[in-house]
């Protein structure tokens, strides 16, 4: 059981740990909070609350994903490397399909609220 607790332990040591170093979490994370408020002001439905939460996992968990990789790569590969580029290019640009995907989706939520 302990280590069961333990395993919860470390994954909330890498969330908090990832929200003090990266500013692009940071980023994610205020938009969160953008869209919470706005769901709470437009009073948007069930299903559009689910969205917006899957929504909000998916970019935060790639962001996330995104830092565990730069960092193994940095820990691997301590001289440039087209491989290590590659990999953190393509880390990063999972977060960026995700972040634009999410970003259409808010449109076609928000976009008949507001206007």
């Amino acid at each position: 059981m302990k280590r069961f607790l333990n395993s919860f332990v470390h994954a909330f040591e890498g969330i908090i740990r990832t929200i003090k170093e990266e500013r692009n979490i940071k980023i994610h994370l205020l938009a969160v909070i953008v869209v919470i408020s706005m769901g709470l002001i437009y009073k948007i439905s069930i299903v559009e609350w689910m969205i917006c939460l899957v929504l909000f996992g998916l970019v935060i968990s790639t962001e996330i994903i995104n830092t565990s990789i730069e960092r193994a790569v940095d820990l691997i590969s301590k001289e440039k490397s087209d491989l290590a580029k590659m990999a953190k290019d393509a880390a990063a640009g999972a977060v960026l399909v995700n972040a634009i995907i999410s970003a259409i989706i808010a449109g076609i939520i928000w976009i008949p609220k507001i206007f």
